[in-house]
């Protein structure tokens, strides 16, 4: 008898590759995919402006780092002794307007190296929901919570949020892989997050529609929502994906994008990496100087995959000891 509904996944045509280099985008979900494929080694840069919920900030974010537009330092508001902007994550701030400028600037900068020279861009979607500056009418990435006068709430429509991702597509020749993220946004209601979350699915599925050799969909949403279905694959505050539930949706992901040869090389990878983070209990016993040395050369085997750490480590070892 099954018990649950499995959703079965069709491999990529053009698989993640390890010499492949890969951006990922969006919400707090984006960084968890982000975080496994940094574990396994492959070259990945998370989040560059930080964390981003809705499409259109998500576009204007690629557009202010595929522009190499620079930082208007005026525009930065103090609060509570630090200076942050609204185009960018609390994360990304400084104690000063010189400090934040250029730590602002430098996001944008790596943020535009990455995207221009991207293979596979991953972008999660977590809201379709958007607050406006009620002065000007801008869209924020960020509210940093400020009072809620300063803001007003609005509902994106389809249109609205298919002309942001058509612009992300237009503005990099890399294949992009939408999703809708699985984190539950409680803060707006249960019906205007169900809401949302179908409003953000609609737009992507046109877009595909449109750019089907350029754009595909991942199911993080639906994997948990309809194949995991249980509040125990949530954290404690039944919100956010437990721990069990992101290792089971990457494992989905590594199954239908990461190519047969990356596959092969990352059981390799992770017995390096466990011989890394491995400490003897003799290690300057020759027997420990020929594990490191077979260390190295299953490194050097590894083309195309950073395992520099590693290798110092490998390498340290062997100078310590002499």
């Amino acid at each position: 008898m099954k018990f649950r509904t499995e959703i079965e996944l069709a491999k990529w045509q053009r698989p993640i590759e390890y010499h492949h280099r890969i951006v990922s985008l969006g919400s707090c979900f984006a960084n968890n995919i982000a975080g496994l494929l940094a574990e396994h080694k492959f070259n990945i840069t998370a989040s560059p402006t930080g964390i981003l919920f809705n499409p259109l900030s998500i576009a204007s974010a690629v557009e202010l780092m595929t522009a190499n537009k620079s930082i208007d330092s005026e525009s930065l508001i103090e609060l509570n002794g630090r200076y942050v902007a609204y185009d960018f994550h609390s994360s990304i701030s400084g104690n000063s307007r010189e400090e934040a400028t250029a730590n602002m600037q430098r996001a944008l900068e790596m943020g535009g190296e990455a995207l221009r020279s991207a293979d596979h861009i991953i972008i999660t979607l977590g809201t379709a929901w958007v607050y406006r500056l009620t002065e000007s009418g801008k869209v924020v990435a960020n509210c940093h919570k400020q009072p809620a006068s300063l803001f007003r709430r609005e509902l994106l429509r389809v249109e609205e949020i298919c002309e942001a991702l058509q612009s992300i597509i237009l503005s990099t020749s890399a294949d992009i892989t939408f999703t809708v993220s699985p984190v539950r946004h409680i803060g707006e209601g249960m019906e205007d997050n169900s809401l949302s979350k179908a409003l953000l699915r609609v737009a992507i599925a046109t877009i595909i529609e449109h750019y089907p050799q350029r754009a595909k969909y991942f199911p993080s949403y639906e994997i948990l929502i309809d194949d995991l279905r249980d509040y125990r694959f949530y954290g404690d505050d039944l919100v956010h994906p437990s721990t069990a539930a992101i290792a089971y949706i990457g494992e989905k992901f590594f199954e239908a994008a990461i190519s047969d040869c990356a596959k092969q090389k990352i059981a390799r990878i992770e017995k390096i990496v466990e011989a890394a983070n491995h400490r003897p209990h003799n290690p300057r016993s020759e027997q420990y100087h020929n594990f490191c040395r077979t260390q190295l050369a299953a490194i050097a085997e590894l083309d195309g995959v950073d395992l520099e750490k590693e290798k110092g480590f490998f390498e340290r070892m062997l100078q310590i000891n002499l």
